[in-house]
């Protein structure tokens, strides 16, 4: 099984890491407090990474057939409002915001997993695009990310994004206008497809009074016009509504707020005005807890998170009763996305790639000197062994740092056996207080700087010689060096 992110896509990799602030931000939008927003997110995000990983991937703009699932992010945020259904499914909906649990019993929560010609056009628009394609889309219109971070984020030349992006919401309402006149339709409704299609052309033209009465009425015509009309600024909210479906405003609106915070507007410091970064350093903002921005930093709030609830368990009830929520969510905090020590930092968010791939235990150690031994590998074998006897090494575990901002990072494990495994469960030692807040691939349980990663129920079984791999962020303070002492099934491992 690959792992999750590749090593060997940085651009993958970047998606993920902002993807997880994207779904913590929709999660925060759809429970009744903080805390249980992390809940449902971290339920979300393995159920999502899952899909995105069985559907495949596809990252070159033009590139073989079309892919017929989402964009990551979207794939993300749908997998966010399917496990709110699962939640309101088997009793556990008094944790859900009430007005979404009005929309997970009607009709329109239906039409998003109901018959595909049923489904918004919007989705069924952004279905049907390549996703290097959907995935300009998204980014530039939904997240609101400055084009040059776009262009980086999916290996486009910064020069002609621009250019490319026009392109790609033509072919967006292309899409919209084929899935429009698929969809079964009335005989009135087929009767003004082709005016809403004349009129949404020209930035110009005026709908006659019959037409405007008709969308006033008709809810899939009007979302039609919303995705067929490219001016007038509202074809990101058409995005947000049709796929994402309850919150999608809400949660356009906290996505253009981080990008104003990302862009410096309203801290000292500002912003590139060649790139749109945010210089680093500048300050932290918050925001109101109606639903705009979030109003603590992402990582800190990941550890809140850890220490007080266990992950995959349900003790979220008390996180339940609370009333003072508070949006935790959006990426309001700048990142600086590259290891210490190296030339150049990329752009500041949780989901800009590193300088390099991935980078090896003895490069990825921040806090460590020459001088500092590692003592990853065997040198604790005779600790798991009666009488202090080490056994031969049979696994190999290698630590990569995928990305690193000021107060988190994410980090990938990969692990081989030389014995086929029917269940596993690796275990490491942190050197400088770090906290895992969220892991995909396998459970997580932490105490003190030790961390044991249990194998998910569809990944526990590994042939002689093959390698079991997951991934994780977590927080960080002072020092954020390589951890040590990894085990498989309390048996020390080499370093990989």
């Amino acid at each position: 099984m690959p792992d999750l992110p590749t090593p060997q896509d940085a651009t993958e990799a970047a998606l993920f890491s902002e993807g997880w602030d994207a779904v913590l931000s929709y999660a925060d939008l759809c429970t009744s407090g903080s805390l249980t927003a992390h809940q449902l997110a971290n339920e979300a995000f393995t159920l999502g990474v899952r899909e995105v990983r069985a559907a495949g991937s596809t990252h070159v703009r033009g590139a073989g057939r079309r892919n017929p699932r989402l964009p990551t992010i979207p794939a993300l945020l749908t997998a966010v409002r399917d496990t709110a259904a699962g939640w309101e499914a088997d009793g556990r909906g008094h944790r859900l915001d009430p007005d979404l649990r009005l929309w997970l019993n009607s009709g329109k929560a239906a039409r998003f997993s109901g018959p595909p010609l049923e489904r918004p056009i919007a989705l069924r628009g952004l279905r049907d695009m390549q996703e290097a394609d959907a995935s300009l889309l998204w980014l530039a219109e939904v997240e609101a990310l400055p084009l040059p971070v776009v262009a980086r984020r999916l290996g486009l030349d910064p020069a002609t994004v621009g250019d490319e992006l026009d392109q790609v919401r033509t072919l967006f309402r292309e899409r919209c206008h084929r899935a429009h006149l698929d969809t079964p339709m009335d005989a009135q409704c087929r009767s003004y497809a082709r005016l809403l299609d004349a009129v949404t052309r020209s930035p110009a033209a005026d709908a006659p009074d019959d037409l405007s009465r008709h969308l006033a009425t008709c809810v899939r015509c009007a979302e039609a016009a919303a995705c067929l009309r490219l001016h007038g600024g509202g074809l990101p909210a058409a995005l947000a509504g049709g796929v994402i479906g309850w919150g999608g405003l809400a949660y356009l609106e906290r996505r253009r707020r981080a990008a104003e915070v990302r862009l410096g507007a309203g801290r000292p410091g500002g912003a590139d005005p060649d790139t749109g970064d945010p210089e680093e350093g500048g300050g932290r903002s918050r925001v109101l807890r109606g639903g705009l921005l979030a109003a603590a930093v992402l990582i800190s709030a990941l550890a809140l998170g850890v220490s007080m609830m266990q992950f995959g368990g349900s003790g979220g009830d008390a996180a339940a009763a609370r009333d003072d929520r508070q949006p935790v969510a959006d990426p309001s905090v700048p990142r600086t996305a590259g290891r210490p020590g190296s030339p150049s930092a990329p752009p500041a968010n949780a989901g800009t790639p590193s300088a390099t791939p991935s980078a090896p235990v003895t490069t990825a150690d921040p806090g460590r000197t020459k001088s500092d031994p590692e003592p990853q590998g065997s040198s604790s074998t005779a600790e798991h062994q009666p009488g202090g006897s080490a056994p031969a090494i049979t696994c190999r575990a290698a630590y990569d740092l995928v990305n690193q901002w000021p107060d988190g990072f994410q980090a990938t494990v990969t692990v081989t056996t030389d014995r086929p495994l029917t269940d596993w469960s690796v275990s490491w030692a942190f050197r400088d207080g770090q906290q895992v807040s969220q892991m995909w691939d396998a459970t997580v349980h932490q105490s003190g700087s030790r961390v044991t990663a249990t194998a998910a129920d569809y990944n526990k079984t590994v042939a002689a010689h093959g390698t079991l791999s997951f991934g994780f962020i977590a927080s960080w303070q002072d020092a954020n060096r390589a951890p040590y002492d990894f085990t498989l099934n309390g048996v020390a491992c080499a370093a990989g």
